[in-house]
C-alpha cells in the first residue's frame, strides 16, 4: 500500500484500474451478484451491455471495501481529498442525502443544537429527525419579486450564535438550488471563533472547486465538512456523492457514521464513476466550467432579449443575502408571461422535449453542466421564444412566495415518533405537522415535523398542488391527508 501510495497521481483512476485488471482475470463468480457478470440475466445484460454488467461486482480483495477500505478505493478517496483541497474524501453511494446526513450525524447527537437556515433540502431534517438535534432556524431572506429564498445574512448568523451559544455547529448551503451564496468564509470564522463546526451541503457546488471566477468552495473557505454532488455538475453517475472533511473532524469516527447507514454492498458502477469523475474534472475541469459558464451567460441574454423572462445572474448579488452567485446556473423567473415556473416546466417536457431541473410557482431552473452544447440552448431559448407568444397571459393573481416563514413547535425527531392522527390537509389548521410536504425538485419542504401549520401554508399548498408540482412527503400518496399530533 505505502509504495502504491507514492505513485499516486490525479491521472490515475485505481478503482477503475482495479476493474480493468480485474476483468481480465476472467475469474469464476461464486458470489454475489447472483446475475453472474450478467449471464443469468440476459435480459439486463442487453440493456445496460455487458461492458457495464461485468464489473457489477462484489467486494473482495483486489478490489477493497468501501466500509474499510484499505488499498484501491482509500487510493481513490486520498485522490479526491487532494483535487478538492480536503483533509479526507469518502465515496458515497447514498447519494449527496447520504452524505449530507452523514455529516449532520457526525458533529450533532441527541439534544445538540444547530444552526441552519430553513430552506435546506429534506435530509438535512431527516437527519435531526434519525439524531434528535434541535434546528435553530435562521431564516432567509426573500426576494419578493423572485419569490425565492436567499442566503443567510452574517447579522443573521452572528445573533443565532449569541443567542444558541452551545450550539455545535453551523450549516449553509452553498449554493441554493437557484445559485445563491452566503458569505461562507465570514460565516466560517463565526462559527469556529464560537467553537463550533462549520458544515456545507455543496450538493450543487461541485464545479466550485474546479472552475474560475466562481463562489468560494467549503474547503478553501475553511469549513469543517461538505456534502459535494458528484452526479450534478461533476458529471459522475446517479446516486455517487463525495463528502469532504477538513482537519478538525476525526474521520475514523466519520467512517463509523457512514457505516450506520450506507450499504455494504457499495456499488463499483458509482464508486468508478466517482474516481473517473475526479480525474476528469482535475485534468480538465477549468477549461469545462469556462465553457459552461460562457454558454450560461449566453443563454440568459438570449432569453432576456425575448421580453418579459429573467434570466437572473450576478446582478442580484448585494454582498451578504446574496454574498455571491453561481453563474452556471441557469434560473429564469416566468410569472410576467404570465405562467408559473411550473407550467413553463410542463410544456417544455409535453410540447417540445425539453427535459428542465424543476419548475416552482414563479421560476425554472434548467441545469447546465459539463454535457451541453451550444444547439441544445439555442433550442431551449427557441422554445421559451414560442411558449410566450402561444401562451403569455396576464400575470395578476399568481403567487410567488416560494419560501415561507416555519413556526417551529417541537423538534423534528419529537414530532415525527409522537401520537399521530390523520386529517384531510384542508382541515389541518393549526395543528403540529408531523411529517415533510415537499415539491420534488428541489425538495426543501413546505412542511417540516414540529410546525405549525397555518392558512398561508394550506394556501400555498393548494396552489402548488393546482399549477402542477409534484408533491412529495406525506403517508397518503395522494396528498390528501396529512399526519399531525394527536394533542
Amino acid at each position: 500500500m505505502e509504495e502504491r501510495m507514492k505513485q499516486l497521481d490525479q491521472s490515475r483512476a485505481p478503482i477503475y484500474e482495479a476493474l480493468e485488471e480485474f476483468r481480465q482475470m476472467r475469474v469464476v463468480p461464486f458470489d454475489v451478484p447472483g446475475h453472474k457478470r450478467g449471464r443469468g440475466n440476459p435480459e439486463l445484460t442487453e440493456f445496460l451491455g455487458q461492458q457495464c454488467i461485468g464489473v457489477d461486482v462484489n467486494s473482495m480483495k483486489p478490489l477493497d471495501n468501501l466500509c474499510h477500505p484499505v488499498s484501491v478505493i482509500r487510493e481513490a478517496e486520498i485522490l479526491a481529498a487532494e483535487a478538492f483541497g480536503a483533509e479526507n474524501a469518502f465515496l458515497m453511494v447514498g447519494g449527496t442525502t447520504s452524505a449530507v446526513q452523514s455529516m449532520v450525524l457526525t458533529a450533532c447527537k441527541r439534544g445538540d443544537e444547530i444552526i441552519l437556515p430553513r430552506n435546506v433540502h429534506r435530509s438535512v431534517i431527516n437527519a435531526l429527525v434519525l439524531n434528535g438535534a434541535i434546528p435553530v432556524y435562521v431564516n432567509p431572506e426573500v426576494d419578493k419579486r423572485l419569490g425565492i429564498a436567499l442566503g443567510m445574512k452574517r447579522e443573521q448568523v452572528a445573533n443565532a450564535i449569541k443567542e444558541h451559544p452551545n450550539a455545535v455547529a453551523v450549516l449553509v448551503n452553498n449554493p441554493t438550488y437557484y445559485g445563491i451564496c452566503s458569505d461562507l468564509k465570514a460565516i466560517v470564522k463565526m462559527a469556529h471563533d464560537a467553537g463550533m463546526l462549520c458544515l456545507a451541503d455543496e450538493a450543487h457546488g461541485t464545479h466550485f472547486y474546479f472552475g474560475e471566477n466562481l463562489p468560494i468552495s467549503a474547503m478553501a473557505a475553511g469549513a469543517d465538512m461538505a456534502a459535494v454532488s458528484m452526479h450534478k455538475s461533476g458529471g459522475s453517475l446517479t446516486q455517487s456523492s463525495l463528502l469532504l472533511t477538513g482537519k478538525n473532524v476525526n474521520p475514523g469516527y466519520v467512517r463509523q457514521i457512514i457505516n450506520l447507514t450506507q450499504t455494504t454492498s457499495g456499488s463499483y458502477l458509482l464508486m468508478s464513476s466517482l474516481d473517473i469523475s475526479r480525474r476528469n474534472l482535475t485534468l480538465r475541469g477549468r477549461k469545462i466550467f469556462k465553457q459552461v459558464q460562457e454558454l450560461a451567460e449566453y443563454a440568459r441574454e438570449e432569453i432576456n432579449a425575448i421580453g418579459d423572462y429573467d434570466a437572473f445572474g450576478k446582478e442580484l448579488i448585494d454582498g451578504d443575502a446574496v454574498f455571491d452567485f453561481d453563474p452556471t446556473k441557469l434560473s429564469v423567473h416566468t410569472l410576467d408571461v404570465g405562467l408559473a415556473g411550473i407550467q413553463v416546466y410542463d410544456i417544455l417536457r409535453d410540447e417540445y422535449d425539453i427535459q428542465i431541473e424543476f419548475g416552482d410557482l414563479g421560476n425554472i431552473l434548467a441545469y447546465l453542466s459539463i454535457g451541453d452544447r451550444v444547439q441544445e440552448v439555442e433550442r431551449l431559448v427557441s422554445a421559451l421564444a414560442e411558449i410566450r407568444r402561444r401562451f403569455k397571459g396576464d400575470p395578476s393573481g399568481l403567487m410567488t412566495q416560494e419560501y415561507i416563514e416555519p413556526i417551529v413547535v417541537a423538534s423534528p425527531q419529537e414530532a415525527f415518533y409522537a401520537p399521530k392522527k390523520s386529517l384531510p390537509i384542508m382541515e389541518t389548521e393549526g395543528y403540529i405537522c408531523s411529517e415533510f410536504v415537499m415539491c420534488y425538485p428541489p425538495g426543501i419542504p413546505i412542511l417540516a415535523p414540529g410546525e405549525k401549520i397555518t392558512a398561508d401554508i394550506l394556501k400555498y399548498i393548494s396552489y402548488a398542488h393546482e399549477k402542477g408540482c409534484q408533491m412529495t412527503g406525506p403517508q397518503d400518496p395522494k396528498i390528501e391527508n396529512l399526519n399531525v399530533l394527536d394533542i
